[in-house]
């Protein structure tokens, strides 16, 4: 497909009218009837303290943007009982509260239990008993009759995804979940669970600095009516335009960021920072956004996704989001993003 087309098909999708005046295109999830907005509101950064936290939250603030989102049009939202070991699905149960539950749609994942040998770490476990316990859990956590989209979170342990795969289907079964889907699968892992039950969705990191997926995972899903909402769109904020080295040197002790995301380091940061001020800053400023927009939009080019799921711990930040899905871009911005990218990977090599 080309970029002109893919632009079009953006363009001609239908545009469901939310209340505040906020329009946003669905898009429908694989094999299921749920019809997703291409932006989701993402709850990874609202956990709090764990492993892989974003240093301080505020609760209030969490809720309040989740709120923002539903009201901007945002109709879905994604959490994991990881984070934050349930933290941040009490805060999403919180924040729909009192809504018609037919008017946001709620996903979950399960597969990773607090290690209680050290109770900030996460370990993996997909035995059949401790999916349906987390499925409990998280329905307690959430407030909810049932869940839109139940998810395993990581493919670990290897050996057990069918275990829990089975289960899984059983709960669709019962009625206690809308969907079941994926997250971090490759295509052998999907072929593997495909076999028990089809799978509705598939959740892929993607971003245009960290495209694999879209060689593999994302061609597969787009062959087997699999629908894909991808997460860390602007790369974990990597792509915001605000990224600094005095900005990474201010985060919080515990935001895995600072220590275990290598784009967060030098020499790879000084390279981000001039591909996003060389590069994205201009396009965005023609289209009068932030380069954090261009790069959500960029993932919503084509039909390659059915969804981006974008973080936000405050209101702000949320009315920055939703304007990604009204940006079009041009063959023109997008063959300069391709060419930016490509300079960056030159540079990234030589500098190993």
């Amino acid at each position: 497909m080309d970029f002109a087309l893919a632009t079009v098909l953006l363009q001609v999708n239908d545009n469901r009218i939310f209340p505040g005046g906020s329009e946003l295109n669905t898009r429908k999830l694989g094999n299921t009837d749920l019809e997703f907005t291409v932006i989701g509101f993402g709850a990874w950064a609202i956990g709090g303290p764990w492993a892989f936290g974003w240093g301080p939250t505020d609760d209030e603030l969490a809720v309040a943007a989740i709120k923002e989102g539903l009201d901007r049009g945002i109709n879905w939202i994604d959490t994991a009982h990881v984070y934050g070991f349930g933290h941040s699905e009490e805060v999403v149960g919180r924040a729909i509260k009192g809504r018609d539950r037919d008017s946001v749609l709620v996903a979950t994942k399960c597969g990773l239990l607090q290690n209680p040998a050290k109770p900030f770490e996460a370990m993996p476990k997909l035995k059949a008993a401790s999916v349906r316990e987390e499925l409990e859990g998280s329905l307690r956590r959430l407030d909810v009759d049932y869940i839109d989209l139940y998810q395993i979170h990581w493919p670990n342990p290897p050996e057990d995804i069918e275990e829990a795969w089975t289960e899984m289907a059983k709960i669709l079964e019962e009625g206690k979940v809308r969907a079941i889907g994926v997250s971090n699968f490759n295509p052998e892992q999907m072929d593997r669970v495909a076999k028990i039950h089809p799978i509705a969705s598939l959740q892929p990191p993607y971003s245009m600095v960290a495209r694999d997926s879209e060689f593999s995972q994302i061609p597969y899903c787009n062959k087997n009516n699999i629908g894909v909402v991808c997460y860390s769109p602007m790369h974990s904020g990597l792509l915001t335009g605000k990224v600094t080295h005095e900005w990474v040197e201010n985060l919080a002790d515990d935001d895995w960021r600072k220590t275990k995301n290598p784009n967060y380091q030098s020499p790879a940061l000084d390279i981000n920072v001039e591909f996003i001020e060389g590069v994205l800053r201009p396009i965005a400023d023609a289209h009068g956004v932030a380069p954090g927009q261009i790069a959500v939009a960029w993932t919503l080019r084509g039909d390659l996704i059915t969804s981006a799921i974008v973080g936000a711990r405050n209101p702000r930040q949320v009315a920055e989001t939703v304007r990604a899905a009204e940006v079009k871009l041009t063959e023109e911005d997008l063959q300069k993003i391709e060419e930016g990218l490509k300079t960056r990977t030159a540079k990234l090599e030589a500098a190993k």
